[in-house]
């Protein structure tokens, strides 16, 4: 969950000589809910490579928002440092598992929310993981499709291609020809 201060107005207080400022603390949350939302608002996926408008990102942390009754005007007022901390949140990792970079084939299946839950429904994913960070989950279905998928068997040029450099390994460290 990413917590933002946001700065309301600032008033001059004559009787203490004083300014003050209201504050509001949003709470957000980037996850499959968030997605689905604003999915089923605009009618497009989220997930794809074009760039957002304005709006549609606007919509997207309004979408994200865990904070209930906002005032209005908040979203008026987010600086772009606000912006900078939510595209750092949006697009950070949060799982310390990484992958190997074997050969993937990339899919031009466009993936939306209803996707995921199928995903998640196949995989047999619970649901309270939809409010999870997006990353995250999907690095959870990542690998449960990994530990699902048959065993790779090697190959005869591959095995015998390892065998070669087992066998060249032990005679470098015993010191034998062979």
């Amino acid at each position: 969950m990413l917590k933002l201060v946001v700065a309301m107005k600032e008033s001059y207080d004559e009787l203490t000589k004083e300014f003050s400022s209201e504050d509001v603390t949003l709470e957000l949350e980037h996850s499959l809910v968030s997605l689905s939302k604003w999915e089923s608002h605009w009618e497009k996926p989220f997930l794809d490579t074009k760039e957002k408008t304005t709006e549609e990102t606007l919509w997207y942390i309004k979408a994200m928002t865990m904070t209930l009754n906002v005032p209005p005007g908040v979203f008026d007022n987010l600086s772009d440092e606000h912006y900078d901390a939510i595209n750092h949140y949006i697009n950070a990792k949060m799982t310390a598992t990484w992958f190997s970079e074997q050969k993937q084939a990339k899919t031009r299946e466009i993936i939306t929310a209803e996707l995921i839950y199928y995903w998640m429904i196949a995989l047999g994913v619970p649901f309270e993981c939809q409010y999870w960070h997006l990353n995250r989950l999907l690095t959870l279905i990542q690998v449960c499709n990994l530990k699902n998928a048959p065993q790779k068997t090697m190959g005869r040029r591959e095995a015998a291609e390892m065998q070669r450099t087992l066998n060249a390994e032990r005679k470098a460290r015993l010191g034998t020809r062979g």
